[in-house]
């Protein structure tokens, strides 16, 4: 049967205010579940451990001899909050996405998974990353008579999937495949298979795991991040491979590597930031990269203090590390409110400019007479680096050193992570002098680009073939920009 149903939901929209827009924001999430009861209920706990990915948008699709499909604005929790939704969600196979917009505007035509039926039946994708031939493709294809119905980049799979002449599904797949650049972690579900995909450089994050449920069928789970198969009751198998294809059907699971000279390219800023720390990704802790990430930052870049305090909760791993290295006390001298929304009360002049003090409090009676050393894992524009530093002098510090665990961020990312453009990137503009005068602090330091490699486990970066994707930090871009030449040269 190809026949599918809709249900839509209309949650809070959770509008990033101005203070929130000096960090990078999140990627995508995706889970797949092949064979399982309750694949609705296990795909929506597995989003909810990768909420930290996207938090604009999300949806499941499922499969019980018809598609089910449910896609709402708004966090997990508030989109499949109602029993009755993952009631309508019936079968034992599933896929869902959570979402932030790297291309395409917070609507819900964007929202993911995107569905299609075709002339071999219905058809469903989940993409976390970035097309750089988006734009040129969805040209040429509008130019063959397709009809978008989405401004995301992902809906490039579904129409080229809808034209290829290949006669079966994983075949029309892998030709899709082989027509885009860019970074992509992909899921998708047909009436008779599961299928993941990760791009040749695997840049971004896929990993595979397993459910014990049930002995007589093994049922299989698909995610962006570990920390999904604990809230799923699953166990981790392997990382899908960068530039292998998974199926998994009735018949079991194969694998296929349709691409050749592969090199390994996985973001580096996965360690830094994005991922949950709770993760293992390329059989690395993502909480113990970043504590010998502080510690690398504590060799590079010592200073005298009396305690060493994180921004959090993102420079919390780094600042034990780097307390840890310096031998200087770990402090929580400042206080993260985890019950502020992203919507709180009407965003007024006044109220976008307490932002950064809704988000953080300071801890005075750890923070008064102090040499402080604040841990940061990045600087984006510098606003919120320097709001942060105000507050920890306001509450009688007497010195503020500023340490970041990551490179000086100097350029764009093309790949999935919503940048702004690098002219509105502070370390691209100033060199760091300038920067610790503009944010105010006593000194700043950044970890090398090597000592990122180095706590990495790297003896230091391959300038020839790099082992990372750290374009953020070099301008080295592994995949061709081919969208942002292309518009670079018409507007010239």
């Amino acid at each position: 049967m190809n026949k599918s149903s809709e249900s839509i939901s209309y949650s809070t929209i959770h509008t990033s205010p101005d203070h929130e827009d000096d960090k990078f924001h999140e990627e995508c999430g995706v889970v797949g579940v092949w064979t399982t009861q309750d694949a609705a209920s296990l795909t929506a706990l597995g989003l909810h451990a990768l909420q930290h990915r996207g938090q604009e948008a999300t949806g499941i699709v499922t499969y019980d001899g018809n598609f089910h499909i449910h896609r709402g604005l708004g966090l997990v929790g508030e989109v499949f909050a109602d029993p009755q939704v993952i009631a309508k969600l019936p079968g034992g196979i599933a896929i869902g996405h959570n979402r932030y917009a790297t291309t395409g505007a917070t609507q819900l035509r964007n929202v993911q998974p995107l569905y299609g039926d075709f002339e071999f039946g219905g058809f469903a994708v989940a993409h976390n990353g970035n097309l750089t031939n988006a734009q040129l493709l969805r040209q040429s294809l509008v130019r063959r008579g397709c009809l978008f119905q989405s401004s995301t980049d992902s809906e490039v799979f579904i129409h080229l999937i809808a034209i290829s002449l290949y006669s079966n599904v994983i075949d029309r797949f892998i030709d899709a495949l082989k027509q885009v650049q860019g970074a992509y972690s992909l899921v998708a579900l047909s009436k008779d298979m599961l299928i993941a995909a990760r791009d040749p450089l695997g840049v971004r994050p896929l990993i595979l795991g397993k459910l014990n449920q049930n002995k007589e069928k093994e049922c299989w789970v698909v995610a962006s991040e570990t920390c999904a198969l604990s809230s799923m009751g699953a166990e981790f198998v392997r990382d899908i491979e960068p530039g292998e294809v998974i199926i998994i059907n009735d018949e079991g699971i194969r694998s296929i590597k349709p691409f050749h000279n592969i090199s390994h390219r996985f973001c580096i800023f996965e360690y830094v930031y994005f991922a949950r720390p709770d993760s293992i990704i390329e059989n690395k802790s993502v909480y113990i990269a970043r504590q010998k990430i502080g510690a690398e930052l504590a060799l590079e870049n010592p200073v005298e203090a009396d305690i060493v305090v994180p921004v959090p909760d993102s420079g919390v791993p780094a600042a034990l590390g780097y307390a840890k290295a310096s031998n200087i006390p770990f402090e929580l001298g400042i206080i993260r409110s985890h019950y502020i929304g992203r919507t709180f009360i009407e965003p007024t002049d006044q109220i976008r400019n307490l932002g950064v003090k809704l988000k953080h409090s300071t801890n005075g009676s750890i923070l008064k007479d102090k040499r402080v050393i604040l841990i940061d894992d990045s600087i984006v524009r510098g606003t919120t680096s320097k709001k942060i530093v105000e507050m920890v002098r306001a509450a009688g510090a007497a010195e503020v050193h500023l340490r970041i665990a990551s490179p000086p961020t100097r350029f764009s990312c093309y790949y999935g992570i919503d940048t702004p453009s690098k002219e509105k990137l502070l370390a691209h503009t100033h060199d760091i002098d300038e920067m610790c005068k503009l944010i105010g602090a006593d000194s700043l330091g950044f970890i090398s680009c090597n000592g990122l490699y180095k706590a990495l486990e790297e003896k230091e970066r391959n300038n020839e073939k790099p082992q990372y994707c750290d374009a953020c930090f070099t301008g080295d871009y592994p995949i061709q920009l081919t969208d942002h030449d292309m518009n670079l040269t018409q507007n010239k």
